[in-house]
């Protein structure tokens, strides 16, 4: 039997699966995966995160708002977010981080909420989960600049960055966390920066019910579908997929403290 999977990121509150939610998290458990942390971007999904949680034995919630929707929060959903993230069912806060591609909120709101976020993390002892899209430099300069403040612990989601950019947050202590983006065939040069991550900071995530992997890519992603990034990981890095799902499941229950 293959080893079990953790899921990191998916959105399970999405519409796309309102209809079939009970089958759509069977299939998951059928296939092997234990595991899977279902993420807020705003107040009303994050709430809808700890009651999928509370439902679901197998499901973990992670509660934040998304850079995109910093602007449009209201003055008190910061607030409801850092009692949300007390939560025994929420093992992390975001997602987090910069967007300067939908450039939907000026990125300095963007950078207030991001630093609200790390603070919060390590307040609770719970990782934060960051966003990042075409905007690695800046990133990395807010993470450089709040390490000065005492260790930090997270991890970059569905990364599609550059080499120096994985390097650079692996030194300052966190996870790469990578989706199905990795399987597409004209992204060898993303596999070539999977192979650069030391393999006790990798992590797998389908972020669904976007990007699926191939074989199934242009369909609505779910996460029984992670392994497939996984078996791509396994074979960039040279290894079993068997070895990679041991390794991948032991890295996330290390850094969300699961059971």
């Amino acid at each position: 039997m293959a080893s079990p999977l953790i899921d990191t990121h998916c959105h399970l509150d999405s519409e796309g699966f309102h209809q079939d939610i009970d089958h759509v998290i069977q299939r998951a458990l059928d296939n092997g995966v234990e595991r899977m942390l279902t993420i807020g971007v705003d107040l009303k999904t994050s709430q809808a995160a700890v009651l999928l949680a509370n439902r679901y034995s197998c499901v973990s919630a992670v509660v934040g708002i998304q850079p995109n929707y910093a602007q449009e929060a209201k003055p008190d959903d910061w607030a409801a977010i850092e009692d949300l993230a007390t939560h025994p069912r929420v093992v992390g806060v975001g997602e987090t981080g910069l967007d300067k591609y939908w450039d939907v909120a000026p990125l300095d709101i963007q950078r207030e909420y991001f630093i609200r976020h790390i603070e919060l993390s390590r307040r609770l002892k719970k990782p934060f989960v960051v966003h990042c899209r075409e905007a690695e430099a800046e990133v990395v300069e807010v993470l450089q600049a709040e390490a000065a403040n005492g260790p930090l612990f997270g991890l970059m989601h569905s990364f599609c960055g550059r080499a120096e950019t994985a390097a650079a947050c692996v030194q300052l202590g966190l996870y790469i966390s990578f989706a199905g983006m990795l399987t597409f065939r004209k992204n060898e040069d993303l596999r070539t920066v999977a192979k650069s991550v030391p393999i006790d900071r990798l992590l797998v995530e389908t972020d669904a019910p976007y990007l699926a992997p191939l074989p199934n890519r242009g369909k609505r992603n779910e996460p029984s579908w992670v392994r497939f990034t996984c078996d791509c990981l396994a074979q960039v890095l040279q290894v079993t997929p068997d070895e990679m799902a041991r390794q991948t499941t032991a890295n996330a229950k290390r850094l969300f403290t699961l059971p």
